[in-house]
């Protein structure tokens, strides 16, 4: 059982910054990717960014230039550093980790409960 607590959204207005982190913890031999994904209200839940064990990043093209995902694979936590927010951002965010638990075991998937980003106009 892979348990993420994830933490930091909030209400902010457009043009500001907000950090979004989640901690994995449970029974995991390696996270092989770390990422965020947005559902806003009446749309389906869409990538926003991803890393990789090795750092490697992929980014939605609607948040390019203006989020940075990272990693502390020590810690098993990823942040999302979100700047220059737009009301467009606006949606409950999941943290998602996909990890092994054994050397040879299929990985699986892991969300968060959500955290919601309210930008305002």
């Amino acid at each position: 059982q892979v348990q993420l607590v994830e933490s930091g959204g909030g209400l902010v207005q457009a043009g500001e910054s907000l950090k979004l982190s989640c901690t994995a913890s449970g029974s995991i031999f390696r996270i092989n990717r770390m990422g965020w994904y947005r559902q806003a209200p009446g749309k389906e839940r869409g990538l926003v960014a991803t890393i990789t064990f090795d750092g490697n990043t992929n980014y939605a093209d609607s948040v390019k230039g203006r989020f940075t995902i990272s990693r502390d694979n020590a810690k098993k936590t990823v942040s999302l550093q979100m700047d220059s927010l737009e009301p467009e951002d606006t949606a409950v965010y999941y943290c998602n980790v996909r990890y092994t638990t054994t050397r040879w075991s299929i990985p699986s998937d892991a969300w968060g409960q959500g955290t919601l980003v309210t930008v305002s106009s």
